[in-house]
């Protein structure tokens, strides 16, 4: 297992689940990530979900990141991730050059599969051809981004080359790991993930360790890693109190699970926690769980969001104030020092 030194850099991540409409919880969004800004955060990261309002409160991220861009300055601006499939990967390349011209050169640009199954139909896609539409898609951004002609003499505008450095990929195997690896991306690991039917307690870093050794392995020589690691995180001055937030938050995704045919093991606060692969408490109790990860240990950059705990507004503003000041130092970050530009040079 390779051992990484890079300097971390710290995200805030959203999927715009406040319990509010539409148009409050882009606003929400919006004034949450002009608080990392204020406290320091290197990056702010959305996700894209079409139709289900309870897994994603957002259709379009290259219009939010653009309306976000215009109230920040320093923070960089990531998709974490778009669903390439049920895209056309002609618009994605110009929205994203918009984008990131509009940020002044902010964007980081997410990529994956999607995994809704019930919104690949309305695209015309089949679900089970998800895996191979994606990589023709992510084909074509590629080629219009590098400039290439995109037929009849066609080529894109405005043009963004440099955003070929700035790809990352979501992926829960080795194998989507060595294909980033490979191709030089950032890798992107989710905040939880399936468990091994043959291995139903293993930990999630005990899973994704094995895929940062593929991506690594594959990464060609002298390209900088860039490993992307999201933890579910919700962090507050009393513990009473974020435990009683986690209970409720965590307790509705479990009614989800039962509804589907799925049990989390046992029925207190901490069964959730640990079932769901979050880290709740002080900052004290956190930075302790936090340390025991050592897949995190070995991310270059280190991504917080607050689902699927889902406190009120007020609580994540906190949130993101005490992992600025207290969490994210314990980890190794330090404010001010990673590099202006994510992407590897």
């Amino acid at each position: 297992m390779t051992e990484q030194t890079t300097a971390k850099r710290l995200g805030f991540f959203t999927r715009l689940l406040d319990d509010a409409g539409a148009g409050e919880r882009y606003r929400l969004a919006e004034e949450q990530i002009i608080h990392a800004e204020a406290n320091g955060f290197d990056s702010a990261w959305i996700a894209q979900h079409h139709f289900h309002a309870d897994e994603g409160g957002l259709p379009s991220p290259a219009v939010l990141l653009a309306h976000v861009a215009a109230r920040t300055s320093t923070i960089r601006l990531g998709t974490g991730v778009i669903t390439l499939p049920m895209e056309n990967p002609l618009r994605v390349a110009e929205d994203t050059a918009v984008t990131d011209l509009l940020s002044g050169g902010r964007l980081e640009v997410g990529f994956g599969t999607g995994g809704t199954r019930e919104s690949f139909e309305a695209f015309g896609i089949s679900a089970d051809k998800r895996g191979e539409v994606y990589g023709r898609y992510l084909g074509v951004v590629r080629k219009a981004w590098a400039g290439e002609d995109l037929g009849v003499g066609n080529r894109l505008y405005p043009s963004a080359p440099h955003l070929l450095d700035r790809i990352w990929l979501a992926t829960f195997s080795a194998f989507g790991a060595r294909l980033a690896g490979e191709t030089g991306d950032g890798l992107m690991l989710s905040r939880t993930q399936p468990r091994p039917a043959d291995d139903p307690n293993a930990t999630l870093d005990g899973i994704q360790n094995p895929i940062i050794d593929a991506y690594l392995s594959a990464l060609p020589k002298g390209r900088v890693p860039r490993i992307l690691g999201s933890r579910s995180l919700f962090v507050a001055d009393d513990r009473k109190q974020a435990l009683k937030l986690a209970e409720a938050g965590l307790s509705r995704v479990a009614d989800r699970f039962a509804a589907a045919g799925h049990r989390i093991p046992g029925n207190g606060v901490q069964d959730l926690i640990k079932a769901l692969d979050s880290h709740v408490g002080t900052p004290d109790d956190v930075i302790a769980s936090l340390r025991a990860d050592t897949a995190l240990a070995r991310s270059t950059d280190i991504v917080f969001q607050v689902h699927s705990i889902d406190p009120p507004h007020e609580y994540i503003l906190r949130s993101i104030e005490l992992i600025a000041s207290e969490v994210a130092p314990a980890l190794g970050w330090t404010r001010g020092s990673a590099p202006k530009c994510i992407a590897a040079e």
